[in-house]
Order: structure tokens, then sequence, then C-alpha cells
């Protein structure tokens, strides 16, 4: 494998999934920083609560998107055509490009590595690398949200059943390995979230 292709692929990962685009709307749309507002995350989220509905729609297409992308790089990059690169280890360096990416929003180099929380972008990698289990996660996101209106408890118990979910559906373990470290650094970006949900201080989403 072409080693200087391997280090611009994850490179390029990092600086796509960096690229704050929570930040930027916060910037543009209401000459605020976000890192001072609502939560003081710059996640689609806390866009959705200080910006408004439709900015937060765009960030969180535009999150989910740099995730997406990022698992292509090895693509874009034709690495696939390098001489005895094994199907798997092609596949390995599309698992480490979307971490890659997941690191780069969750610590961007444009603030200071001060990110998101990861849960948009690894959203995006997941749909690429393994479509239904992120179907099933999704569907988990969706129900615990509408019930309860805390989104950090949906994000958490979707990206908890996300290694599971891979099981079930019986991907290569290599993919049941990237679940569960995604699933452990979205859990560890949201330990001021879990305190909050705990004691009973967690701000829900309005409805209506």
């Amino acid at each position: 494998m072409n080693i200087l292709k391997f280090i611009l692929i994850l490179l390029s990962a990092y600086l796509l999934g960096s690229l704050p685009f929570g930040y930027l709307a916060g910037k543009l749309i209401k000459r605020i920083d976000l890192r001072q507002e609502g939560s003081r995350n710059v996640g689609a989220t806390n866009v959705f609560r200080v910006v408004g509905i439709l900015p937060g729609i765009a960030v969180l297409i535009l999150d989910i998107s740099k995730g997406f992308l990022s698992v292509h790089l090895a693509g874009l990059f034709n690495l696939g055509e390098s001489p005895g690169l094994s199907p798997q280890t092609f596949n390995l360096v599309r698992i480490l490009a979307g971490l890659s990416a997941i690191a780069g929003h969750n610590w961007t180099i444009f603030l200071k590595f001060r990110g998101g929380k990861g849960v948009a972008t690894g959203c995006g990698v997941s749909l690429a690398l393994v479509p239904l289990p992120t179907l099933v996660s999704l569907a988990i996101f969706a129900v615990a949200t509408g019930l309860t209106r805390y989104v950090s408890l949906g994000s958490i118990l979707a990206v908890s059943a996300f290694p599971l979910n891979c099981l079930l559906f019986k991907e290569p373990l290599i993919l049941v390995f990237f679940g569960s470290i995604a699933a452990l650094v979205v859990l560890v970006r949201h330990q001021s979230n879990i305190k909050r949900l705990i004691a009973g201080t967690e701000n829900r989403i309005k409805i209506g």
C-alpha cells in the first residue's frame, strides 16, 4: 500500500471532519459564538436550539455528509488500485478514515480542538460502512427522542445499540470493532449529558 496516499487519506478525512459547520452557522446567521451559547456545543442540536430549525437541519445534513464522504476518500484517492492491496486492508483504511473524520469533528483544528460530540458525523460514517445497522440505530434514536424529548438520551441509546446491530446483521468483526470504538467515543463525549440526565437537569427539545 502507498503509505503517503494512506496518510493523505487520513489527514484529508480529519480536515473534512474538522469543518465546523455549526460554528459557522452561528457566526454567519446570528453573529454569535455557539461555544458561548446554549449547551456551548457546536453540533447540530445546539444550532437547532440557538440559531433555528432550518440552520439546524442544514448543519445536520452537512455533518452527516462529511462523515459519509470521508469513508469514500480511499476510493477517490484510487487506493483500491494499489498492487497487492487486499479488500480487507482497503476496508480497514475506509474505517480509519471514518474514525479520523469523527475525531476531526470532535476535536477540530479550526476551533482550538474544541468541537462537537460526533453523533451526526459518526452517523454519516456508519451509513457509508454498514447501512442496515445504522438505520436500526436511527430508529432507536427517533423513538427514544420522540418519547423522552431528550436528544442526548436518544443518541446514547442509539450508539450503544450500534455494535449489537452490527452483530445482529452479521457484519465482519472489524466493523463490529469500529462500531464499538465509535460508540465509546460518543459516550465519552456525552459524559456531561449523562450526569445531567441522572440529575434530571438535562434540556429537552421543544415539540410544537
